[in-house]
């Protein structure tokens, strides 16, 4: 496992570099992805960010000014906040036995790359982020805004309990900098589509409860969303609602990616590991933030993310 001043001494030896993110881009693997680009362009070195078709309205203008041309052709491959080469998307998956250099957070992290770093104590891969570009060169404000987007989104706008002094420390210094972190606040945490207080309406008046009421399960069929026309902005970190719930430690949100393909988001607090849940379905994540898919009808679901709940949780009834 590569050092922080390690991965950044290799980083000065790549040129031609493809940056992968994963499928359904959030705002920390889109924001480390475009301020590796940045920092490599700054030393001279030619680097795209590979196209992803999961982008939303709110990740796309921070990622699009450093997409890849079709036919460009990477001598290297470095993956931004991906813990397992099953989130890659579809046409990052002919990458997957060449990535050079392998950059994540996540305890769940497979160390896939030939080469690979993590700092699974990180609120977000954007705190990494900020090490390893930092021993590149100066920090630009160019730099400095996906990395802000990064590290405040993962962190729930600094809220989750993942949030540390470091992360502060991080998220000051990329203030410092003078980007324009009031839009990206106003637009990633106090603005919401009617589309989506539809849909957390409906997720909030069909949600069950288990366990003392401790534990919610909120659903986002496909169905839902064709009937608010919804699109993918439109359900952005929808996995953020049911932890708002008072009594609720374990908010489960079950989004249908297709018929009856069910991603499970696992959001907890100290009492239950998410990661451990995830890991019985196959995911993974953080203590705290966790996920994994099921293939099978609603019901049948449900019940297999409450049994690995209730398996992990040390006092389920």
């Amino acid at each position: 496992m590569l050092t922080v001043q390690e991965t950044a001494a290799l980083l000065k030896t790549f040129d031609n570099v493809l940056i992968l993110t994963h499928v359904r881009p959030d705002g920390d693997t889109v924001g480390c992805a475009a301020a590796l680009c940045a920092a490599l362009r700054a030393l001279g070195k030619t680097a795209y960010l590979l196209s992803n078709p999961g982008l939303t309205d709110s990740t796309a203008p921070y990622f699009r000014p450093y997409e890849a041309p079709a036919d460009f052709l990477p001598d290297k491959v470095v993956s931004t906040d991906i813990a397992t080469l099953g989130l890659l998307p579809d046409n990052a998956k002919l990458y997957a036995d060449r990535i050079d250099l392998a950059i994540d957070h996540h305890p769940s992290f497979e160390r896939f790359g030939r080469e690979n770093i993590v700092r699974s104590e990180a609120a977000a891969c954007g705190e990494l982020m900020y090490s390893i570009v930092s021993e590149l060169g100066p920090i630009t404000a160019e730099i400095a805004l996906p990395l802000y987007v990064a590290v405040s989104t993962d962190t729930g706008g600094f809220i989750y309990a993942n949030t540390t002094a470091s992360t502060h420390a991080v998220a000051a210094a990329l203030m410092n900098t003078g980007i324009d972190y009031q839009t990206v606040n106003k637009v990633f945490f106090r603005t919401k589509s009617r589309k989506r207080m539809q849909l957390e309406g409906a997720m909030l008046s069909s949600a069950e409860f288990y366990d003392c009421d401790r534990v919610a399960v909120l659903s986002v069929p496909m169905a839902l969303m064709e009937r608010f026309a919804a699109t993918e902005s439109d359900a952005e970190d929808l996995s953020s609602l049911g932890p708002q719930i008072e009594g609720v430690d374990c908010a489960i949100t079950m989004r249908e990616l297709r018929p009856d393909v069910w991603k499970m988001s696992v959001r907890t607090g100290s009492r239950i590991n998410a990661t451990e849940v995830c890991r019985i379905l196959g995911g993974g994540g953080h203590a705290a933030a966790a996920g994994c898919t099921v293939e099978a009808p609603w019901l049948e679901a449900k019940h297999r993310i409450l049994d690995a709940v209730a398996q992990i949780a040390p006092d389920f009834t």
